[in-house]
């Protein structure tokens, strides 16, 4: 597969089939993956790798805390809390096409947040990433882990797999705390399923649109 075709190939999937993805699979893809530029060669990450008992006992931990009404605190914003146009609005349009197409009215609050509750099952992936850093890291490592799981989600395709990449996990950072047995110094930057993709599920038949070449570059000195 060429890399072209893996970008083109790549999206987010929210349902996946159940079937087991190889440890030399998932070795694999964080091995080649490393090859992602970090500044100063910090490589930032570290990465938890969960499937079987111990992503059972997280998701049902989850689905627990959310049935008696459990909240936590996020550990960040995954959106800024005033977010203007056009960034509103196209968070706005890819949220309504995605309940449109699974048939979840406007007014369906409970639906919605239902939906929501999905990436606490990783869609039914059989595997979960779990991307952590150290407190110390500012916006530059950011970048550097975003590069690194980008690296993950294209050789993904090369391997036929597909990838849903999830912030949302940044709701539960106590929860994850605890299942991860992470260190004070550390915190969950970001969640991924990764798994074999439901080619019948009407969820995956939502394609994102992307701004054309004119409205986000600038050139210069062409």
């Amino acid at each position: 597969m060429k890399v072209s075709e893996a970008i083109e190939s790549r999206m987010t999937v929210r349902q996946f089939l159940d079937k087991p993805v190889p440890l030399d699979t998932i070795r694999d893809l964080l091995e080649i993956s490393k090859r992602a530029p970090s500044g100063g060669n910090l490589q930032p990450w570290n990465v938890h790798v969960l499937t079987g008992e111990p992503l059972e006992r997280l998701v049902d931990d989850v689905k627990d805390k959310q049935d008696r009404g459990v909240t936590e605190t996020p550990e960040y914003n995954v959106y800024p809390p005033e977010l203007v146009d056009p960034y509103k609005t196209r968070r706005r349009i890819v949220g309504q096409a995605l309940y449109d197409l699974i048939g979840v009215p406007r007014e369906d609050t409970p639906g919605k947040l239902r939906q929501l509750a999905r990436n606490y099952r990783f869609f039914d992936a059989p595997v979960g990433l779990f991307f952590v850093l150290h407190r110390q890291m500012e916006v530059g490592q950011y970048a550097d882990v975003g590069m690194f799981m980008q690296n993950i989600m294209l050789l993904a395709r090369e391997y036929g797999l597909d990838t849903c990449p999830q912030e949302a996990w940044a709701r539960w950072p106590k929860t994850l705390k605890e299942h991860l047995s992470l260190a004070d110094h550390e915190i969950t930057f970001c969640g991924m399923a990764l798994g074999y993709k439901d080619e019948g599920a009407v969820i995956n038949k939502l394609i994102s649109d992307r701004e054309k070449f004119e409205n986000f570059v600038t050139l210069h000195g062409f």
